[in-house]
C-alpha cells in the first residue's frame, strides 16, 4: 500500500464514522421526542375554575388528572368546627389552616384514602357522615368539613392538591 492512499483512507473512515452518528442521532431524536407527554395530556395538567357561581354551603366537582376534585364553599359555622376541633382527636393530625388558602374554600381531591372510591356529600341531600363532610359507604371512612378523616378505615385526609387563587374568585388547580 502506498503512502498516498493512507490519507484517503482515513477521510473515508471519518466521513463513514461521522455519516454513522448522524444517522443513529436521527433515528434517537424522535424515539426520545415521543416520550415527552402529549399536548393532550399537557392540557389536563391543570386547569381554571371560575368560584363565583358557587353560593355558600354549596359545592363542585371538577375533574382534574382524571380524578375528581371537589370544592366546597363552606359557611362560617362550618369553618368554626373545623378550627376549633382538638388535633389530638385526628387521626391524620392536620390543622385547618393547612387544608385551606382561604377559609371559606377548601379543595381536595374526591378520593377516599381507604381504597379511592369516591366519598359522598357534595350533593345537599348526601350522607355527609358524623362529622358533616364527607362519607364514604364502600366501608364507612367519614371526613369533617376540612376533609379530614375522623372515623373509619381511611388512614389520611382527603388530599389537597397543588392550586393558587388567581383572583378572589377564580383558581387554578396544578
Amino acid at each position: 500500500m502506498s503512502e498516498n492512499n493512507k490519507p484517503r483512507r482515513d477521510f473515508i473512515k471519518l466521513a463513514s464514522m461521522t455519516l454513522g452518528g448522524v444517522g443513529a442521532a436521527s433515528l434517537v431524536v424522535p424515539f426520545i421526542s415521543t416520550m415527552q407527554p402529549g399536548k393532550d395530556a399537557l392540557a389536563l395538567a391543570s386547569t381554571e375554575i371560575d368560584l363565583s357561581p358557587i353560593p355558600e354551603g354549596q359545592s363542585l366537582t371538577v375533574i382534574w388528572r382524571g380524578k375528581p376534585v371537589f370544592i366546597k364553599h363552606r359557611m362560617t359555622d362550618e369553618i368554626q368546627s373545623a378550627k376549633e376541633i382538638n388535633l389530638d382527636d385526628l387521626i391524620d393530625i392536620q390543622d385547618d389552616s393547612a387544608r385551606v388558602l382561604q377559609d371559606k374554600w377548601l379543595v381536595v381531591l374526591g378520593v377516599c384514602t381507604h381504597l379511592g372510591c369516591v366519598p359522598l356529600g357534595q350533593k345537599t341531600t348526601d350522607n355527609k357522615g358524623d362529622f358533616g363532610g364527607w362519607f364514604c359507604p364502600c366501608h364507612g371512612s367519614h371526613y369533617d368539613t376540612s376533609g379530614r378523616i375522623r372515623k373509619g378505615p381511611a388512614p389520611k385526609n382527603l388530599e389537597v392538591p397543588p392550586y393558587v387563587f388567581l383572583t378572589d374568585n377564580r383558581i387554578k388547580i396544578g
